[in-house]
């Protein structure tokens, strides 16, 4: 390979079609330049300048060998960046419903840290749709059809509903007379379950929570059977802290998702962290019963 001071030289040489300010930029004389060059040439057993009274001319050949020059010092030039120089932490902010911030966003930060680690999240729980707001101009998280006004939506989970109970519980053939705990809103399900299911609903009313991650805590302790909605139940199902009940699940047709403002485009740390998260639920679009 030919000595990288000629292959400076030759660069900025070509780049600014003079000799004299290659001498400049460098800082060295306009004889050395000349003498890079044409020790660069002698090397190559190629001519690469043609020189003119006024100035110089890439030859074919130098033209050609000009961008791959410029490609190599700017690899060069970037990994060094990313490898030594300090970068400064850029802080992006999401608005996530409580349930997903804890089960699921949560256990994902360590993975978040390791491949981005100039990138820190701050996470605001968002407890109803109205806590939302017109007015958000960043990244949230939103569970529904995918249909949210002033909003493009990324797809992040389908939902599956499968009832599920704490191990001592899950025994019992007549689980639907247990306890049944349900979620104010889109997941007070258990109708459609039972009707899906061909399974006959109980009479008696059933525990009510305000949050998702409140019923599923009352789950584990044994406080009734839950509508477990998946993935967001896939943690307690994998620990065996909740047993499946059944087979059956029951789309909802529902899930959650990335969200940002129509018609803006967003930073480069925002637009980082946006693909990371596709990437990290793209497993998470397609349930399967648990047995």
């Amino acid at each position: 390979m030919p000595p990288l001071g000629w292959l400076r030289s030759f660069e900025a040489a070509a780049r600014l079609s003079n000799f004299t300010g290659a001498a400049t930029e460098l800082g060295l004389t306009q004889a050395a330049i000349s003498q890079h060059i044409r020790s660069l040439e002698e090397h190559l057993k190629t001519r690469l300048f043609i020189r003119r009274a006024r100035g110089i001319d890439l030859t074919p050949e130098g033209a050609a060998y000009l961008p791959h020059i410029q490609s190599a010092f700017a690899t060069i030039g970037n990994s060094t960046t990313e490898l030594f120089e300090p970068r400064a932490t850029q802080t992006v902010t999401i608005r996530s419903p409580i349930s997903f911030a804890t089960l699921m966003l949560a256990p994902l930060l360590p993975q978040l840290s390791k491949s981005h680690p100039f990138i820190r999240l701050q996470i605001e729980t968002i407890h109803k749709p109205a806590d939302y707001g017109d007015a958000w101009n960043g990244l949230d998280i939103r569970f529904g059809n995918g249909a949210f006004a002033g909003r493009r939506a990324d797809q992040l989970t389908s939902e599956a509903l499968q009832p599920m109970a704490a191990p001592w519980l899950a025994g019992d053939p007549g689980w639907p007379r247990l306890p049944l705990l349900t979620v104010f809103g889109a997941r007070g399900m258990w109708g459609e379950w039972f009707s899906a299911a061909g399974v006959t609903p109980p009479a008696e009313a059933s525990h009510k929570f305000d949050t998702f991650v409140t019923a599923l805590e009352a789950a584990v302790h044994g406080a009734g059977v839950l509508l477990g909605s998946r993935p967001l139940a896939d943690a307690a199902l994998r620990e065996r802290a909740l047993l499946p009940l059944s087979d059956y699940a029951l789309r909802s047709g529902t899930g959650h998702y990335l969200t940002a403002p129509s018609g803006t485009s967003l930073d480069q740390a925002e637009e980082t962290v946006r693909l990371w998260l596709l990437a990290a639920f793209r497993r998470y679009l397609d349930i399967e019963p648990v047995r």
